[in-house]
C-alpha cells in the first residue's frame, strides 16, 4: 500500500498538487457530527414523545440509544472508526436531567454539564440547536410565528435560554459554539396572510438575539417545506438571507436538503462567501425532498467540498451533518456519512484548483473540461487509505466488522 500511495503522490505532484499538505489540512478540519442520528431525534426530555415538526425518522432497526450513557457509548464507537477532528452537534432535547426536569424555556447550562464533561475528555468541540418541535406548545406546527403571544413568548424564552447554554459551553471548552435556529412554522394549505407570520418571526428573532454573548455564533436555517407545511414556510431562504444580511452577527445556515430539488447548495456557497465571513453548513442527502438520508460520496457532496476548498474557505465554512436513518444500523450510518464528507473534502483538496482557475480566466475551456474529467480517475482512493492509516482508523470496509461486533455485543441487548 505504501508503494501505491507514493506512486499516487508522485502523480498528483506532476499536476501541482501537494498531497502531504492536503492531508495536513484535512486532519485539522473538524466535522460537527449530529447526536440525533443515534436515537432517531428522540432526546431525553420525554421518552414517549413523538417526533413532530414536519420531519420523520423512518425505519425500526433494533438497538437505538435510550439513555445519555448509551448515546455517548454509541458516539464513541462511531468516532473510533472516523478519522480527523470531531465536534458534537447537540439539540436542546438532549438535556441530561439529574433530578427535576425543566421545560424548554427554563433550560440551564447545568443540564448540559454532562455533555461538556464528555466533550472535554475526548477533545471535541460542541455545537448547539434549540428544539422548536416535539413539544405540546408546538402541536399545531407554530412556535416563533404563533398568533398567541403567550406561546410565542415561551419559544422566545427557549431561544434565549439556548443561547446562554451555548455561551456556557463556549466558555467551558475554550472555543466558539454555533447556535443554530430552525423552526418548523408554516401551513399545510394556502395561507391568507403570509406577511404576518414573518413579521412575528422577525420580532421573535430580534428578542432572541438581543443579548450579546461571548463565544456564540448565531445562525438561522431556512427550509422550503416539510410534512404538514407544504404550502407555506415562514422561515424561507429569502426571509433568512435578508434577516442575516440586516442583522449583526447572525448568519444564514445552508442545509443542502432544504431547497427545491433543482437548486444546489454548491452553487450558493460562493454567493454567500462574497458577503459573509462565516457560512454554517449542514450536509445531508435529500431524496426527492428533505428526507435526511445518510450522506453518500456522490456528485453534489463532492461539489460542495470543491467549492469550499477552491475558495480557501475551510476556515470560514462550519461543516455539520444532519441525517437520521432508523432503517439501518445507526452507528454505521454515522460512520458512513461522516467518512463520506471527509472523502469529499480530500477529493477537493487533491484538485489542481489554481491551474483550473487559470484555465478558466484565460478562456481555455476545452483544456479545463479535459482536466476536470481526467481528475475523476486519479488515484484518490490510495491517498484516502493512507490518510486513514495515519489516523489509526480502518482504511477499508473492515471497519464494518467492528460495527457487527458492537451490534452483537451491545445493540442487540437493548429492548
Amino acid at each position: 500500500m505504501n508503494n501505491r500511495f507514493e506512486e499516487a503522490k508522485q502523480r498528483y505532484a506532476k499536476i501541482g498538487v501537494d498531497v502531504d499538505r492536503a492531508l495536513d489540512i484535512l486532519s485539522n478540519k473538524p466535522i460537527s457530527i449530529h447526536c440525533w442520528q443515534g436515537d432517531d431525534v428522540g432526546g431525553f426530555e420525554n421518552k414517549d414523545a413523538a417526533l413532530s415538526g414536519g420531519i420523520q425518522a423512518t425505519g425500526n432497526y433494533p438497538g437505538k440509544a435510550r439513555t445519555p450513557e448509551e448515546l455517548m457509548a454509541d458516539f464513541d464507537k462511531a468516532a473510533s472508526l472516523i478519522p480527523g477532528k470531531k465536534r458534537i452537534n447537540l439539540h436542546a432535547i438532549y438535556a441530561v436531567f439529574d433530578g427535576e426536569k425543566a421545560d424548554r424555556d427554563k433550560l440551564q447550562p447545568k443540564h448540559f454539564a454532562r455533555w461538556v464533561e464528555y466533550a472535554k475528555s475526548r477533545g471535541y468541540g460542541i455545537d448547539f440547536n434549540p428544539t422548536f418541535f416535539s413539544h405540546p406548545l408546538a402541536a399545531d406546527g407554530l412556535t416563533l410565528t404563533h398568533p398567541d403571544e403567550k406561546i410565542r413568548k415561551f419559544w422566545i424564552g427557549h431561544g434565549i435560554a439556548c443561547r446562554r447554554i451555548a455561551a456556557y459551553i463556549a466558555k467551558e471548552l475554550g472555543g466558539p459554539v454555533l447556535n443554530n435556529v430552525w423552526i418548523p412554522d408554516g401551513y399545510k394549505n394556502i395561507p391568507s396572510d403570509r406577511l404576518g407570520p414573518r413579521l412575528r418571526l422577525k420580532d421573535s428573532l430580534d428578542k432572541i438575539f438581543e443579548e450579546k454573548l461571548d463565544g456564540v455564533i448565531d445562525s438561522v436555517e431556512s427550509k422550503v417545506f416539510g410534512i404538514g407545511v407544504e404550502a407555506y414556510t415562514a422561515g424561507s431562504s429569502e426571509f433568512y438571507l435578508n434577516y442575516a444580511a440586516n442583522s449583526e452577527g447572525v448568519y444564514p445556515l445552508l442545509d443542502n436538503g432544504h431547497y427545491h430539488p433543482t437548486e444546489f447548495v454548491s452553487d450558493k456557497i460562493s454567493s454567500l462567501l462574497a458577503f459573509f465571513d462565516i457560512i454554517p453548513l449542514h450536509i445531508t442527502r435529500p431524496v426527492r425532498w428533505d428526507s435526511d438520508h445518510v450522506v453518500l460520496f456522490e456528485d453534489e457532496i463532492k461539489e460542495i467540498a470543491i467549492e469550499i476548498v477552491r475558495n480557501n474557505a475551510l476556515d470560514r465554512v462550519l461543516i455539520g451533518l444532519d441525517f437520521f436513518d432508523a432503517s439501518i444500523n445507526r452507528v454505521a450510518a454515522w460512520v458512513i456519512g461522516t467518512r463520506n464528507v471527509q472523502k469529499a473534502l480530500l477529493y477537493a483538496l487533491l484538485q489542481p484548483n489554481e491551474r483550473m482557475r487559470e484555465l478558466q480566466d484565460k478562456g481555455m475551456f476545452t483544456e479545463l473540461m479535459a482536466l476536470q474529467e481526467e481528475m475523476k480517475t486519479y488515484p484518490f482512493g490510495d491517498v484516502w487509505e493512507h490518510y486513514c492509516k495515519l489516523q489509526k482508523v480502518p482504511h477499508d470496509q473492515s471497519w464494518f466488522d467492528q460495527i457487527k461486533k458492537y451490534e452483537s455485543e451491545v445493540l442487540s441487548n437493548r429492548n
